[in-house]
């Protein structure tokens, strides 16, 4: 037998263009409460929101204070007064989990693994949101599970996180599994905080000065199955 049975996948920019549903969803919604928006306001929303993320990962802010925060303090740089924030939250959120799209046909490779390895989401996203985009996809037919950040109660990277992961996987072994993600700072750490395998998932060949321990690199998804087929070798 090889050495992985078990992939944990990521799904906001690995398996799904998250940045292509941010986009939609937060056009489509200035476009409900009567505003336009260009390039330059999605750059602006895209640091804000990434910001809020990462304080989120370490623990300084709760879900609730990323969701509604990140708009607040983007109508406070735009000037907007008029949209009340929470309203706006939720048609984002909504609109956020009714569009996907795929990342270099990850729904082909996830069903060409199926039998092969058992297959697992591991999300910081909103559960809603994540549950209804992974139905729609249809990757939830494929997935042996989903773990969503919000319904266990902690967020990737933390060792809770997936410490509560671990104990929902039957006949579970750290060295038989294997993440892959696109983000340092959540899959990455959240793999070495976890003593797991993982495979940074890196289209656009950034830089990784963070001093993570990284056991593999890819550039495409289905080098993942390149490294399964040796590791069963």
């Amino acid at each position: 037998m090889g050495r992985f049975d078990i992939i944990l996948w990521d799904v906001d920019q690995t398996l799904l263009d998250f940045k292509k549903s941010q986009e939609y969803a937060l056009q489509y919604s200035f476009m409900k409460f009567g505003r336009e928006i260009d390039d330059v306001v999605q750059g602006q929303y895209d640091v804000v929101n990434h910001a809020y993320w990462k304080r989120y990962e370490l623990g300084k802010i709760t879900k609730d204070e990323l969701l509604t925060g990140r708009f607040a303090t983007l109508f406070e740089q735009l000037g907007i007064k008029e949209i009340p924030v929470g309203e706006f939250q939720a048609v984002y959120q909504n609109a956020l989990g009714s569009v996907y799209y795929f990342r270099d046909d990850a729904y082909q490779l996830c069903s060409k693994l199926k039998g092969k390895v058992r297959q697992y989401a591991v999300t910081n996203g909103v559960s809603s949101t994540q549950r209804r985009k992974l139905r729609l996809s249809g990757l939830d037919q494929i997935f042996d599970n989903i773990f969503v950040s919000e319904e266990i109660g902690a967020p990737k990277p933390q060792l809770f996180y997936f410490e509560k992961c671990f104990q929902q996987i039957e006949g579970f072994q750290k060295e038989k599994a294997l993440i892959v993600g696109d983000s340092l700072s959540s899959d990455v750490q959240g793999a070495n905080n976890a003593g797991l395998a993982c495979c940074w998932y890196n289209p656009y060949k950034f830089e990784n000065n963070t001093g993570l321990k990284i056991d593999y690199e890819i550039q495409n998804l289905w080098e993942v199955e390149e490294i399964i087929a040796w590791q069963n070798q």
